[in-house]
């Protein structure tokens, strides 16, 4: 979106004029990043999610690299690599810990900025591909997190990557082709070890252009804010240098101090204790479960217990878990209020706190959870409330609740007063006056 107020990039010494001449990078930093990209003034913290997910992708990549430097794919030595580079390596097991750790961090900051668009609207027009591109990131890092599960090659390791590939051969006519293609035969071995490590080392990097896409397209309507009022005039923004760059160093900070005490104190916390030992084929664990932030998900592949007609539970588990990822594609079209923001939309307000959010929480619990009652029955549930709250509630809702009268501008909304303007009601809402122009209004 072009703001005819931002400021404008006029370099001073001769060097750098030469350098925006020839490779205009120092311009493309000061309009991304800089005092030449204007932003709402009142966007709150959840607004610096976004760039904490920067902040854990690099420190995923940069541990990555160096982990890789001590890694050998053979399901041989695999395991003892890992336990070397911790215990051997210098500072290697920081790096260990700082990427097991960095893991689950990505996806806690992920998870936050993801229902933060889903309250305040951020998947609705003009910003869809934004969206999109975000849940292909989404998808992304699902596919990258699962392969690196894979190569520490501990028990938890093996039988996660043989019970979600065999999930592959519930396809009917090409599934185990499939799997079996995905394995390089027809179990977890070397070759599959080979292809998770080498998929493993690639996906980041695709991550990497897929976010720099996802700027890219942010950056055409500019941010979304808390109230959902779009950018009016230059009194609605602030330049995101210096003041959003400092709302985010604080944020950074307050992650850091975090995210320290967990690879410093807690490093083992929220790895499965049998991941500690060594894969064998011949000793199935009694209880498999995928990592923390696969819960939710997995937690829906289990609630199909029975066949439907001619479909197989398996199967139709297998549906609804991609499924479970693939409907957020539709909301922009789900979703037919004028209103982006839940703050202004009383009825799907109460649903998104006491209907989406207690069923995600449920399906992380049971995700987690032994495969067996009353954990089965949450699941089932859960899962029907998860696809009729997208499916049935959003729609229905959208299209016959009454939404509160929205402020005139952003100014207004932090300031409570925009000079010159009046409170200007969103579609289909209650007329609203602006109080100095109410009835009866004295001085």
């Amino acid at each position: 979106m072009s703001f005819p107020w931002a400021n404008e990039y006029k370099p001073n010494h001769p060097f750098m004029q030469w350098m925006d001449e020839k490779l205009p990078i120092p311009r493309l930093v000061y309009n991304a990043v800089g005092a030449g990209y204007p932003v709402p003034r009142n966007l709150n913290y959840f607004w610096n999610f976004g760039f904490l997910a920067l902040i854990c992708l690099t420190i995923q990549i940069v541990t990555g690299i160096v982990m890789a430097m001590h890694y050998a794919a053979n399901t041989a030595v695999a395991f003892d690599t890992i336990e070397q580079t911790v215990r051997d390596v210098n500072w290697g097991w920081a790096m260990r810990y700082a990427h097991a750790n960095g893991a689950s961090a990505f996806f806690v900051v992920i998870y936050i900025h993801i229902f933060r668009g889903l309250y305040y609207g951020s998947y609705k027009a003009p910003r869809e591909m934004v969206w999109l591109l975000g849940v292909v990131i989404f998808l992304l890092m699902m596919a990258t997190a699962f392969m690196g599960y894979v190569l520490p090659w501990g028990q938890m390791s093996f039988w996660g990557a043989k019970v979600i590939t065999g999930l592959f051969g519930a396809i009917p006519f090409v599934g185990e082709p499939l799997q079996q293609w995905l394995l390089g035969g027809f179990a977890p071995d070397n070759a599959a070890l080979n292809r998770f490590f080498s998929l493993h080392y690639l996906l980041p990097f695709v991550i990497v252009g897929v976010v720099v896409l996802h700027i890219w397209a942010l950056h055409i309507p500019g941010s979304s804010n808390p109230t959902g009022v779009e950018v009016k005039s230059e009194s609605d923004t602030v330049p995101f240098y210096p003041y959003f760059i400092a709302k985010d160093g604080w944020a950074v900070g307050a992650f850091a101090l975090l995210f320290s005490i967990a690879v410093f104190y807690f490093p083992n916390a929220l790895g499965h204790p049998d991941n500690y030992i060594p894969a064998n084929p011949m000793s199935t664990p009694a209880h498999i479960v995928p990592e923390w932030y696969f819960w939710p998900f997995y937690a829906i592949l289990r609630a199909f217990t029975q066949d439907f007609f001619i479909i197989p539970a398996k199967l139709m588990g297998v549906l609804a878990m991609f499924g479970a990822i693939l409907v957020w594609f539709f909301l922009p079209w789900l979703d037919r209020s004028p209103v982006r923001s839940s703050n202004y939309r009383p009825a799907y307000k109460k649903f998104f706190w006491f209907g989406l959010i207690p069923t995600m929480a449920v399906l992380f619990y049971c995700g987690g959870a032994p495969a067996e009652e009353p954990y089965v029955m949450l699941s089932q549930l859960a899962a029907l409330y998860y696809f009729a709250h997208f499916l049935i509630v959003l729609p229905v809702v959208s299209a016959i609740e009454k939404p509160l009268p929205l402020p005139y501008s952003i100014t207004e909304s932090v300031l409570g007063h925009d000079e010159g303007s009046h409170l200007r009601p969103a579609h289909g809402a209650t007329e609203a006056v602006h109080p100095e122009t109410a009835p009866g209004h004295t001085a």
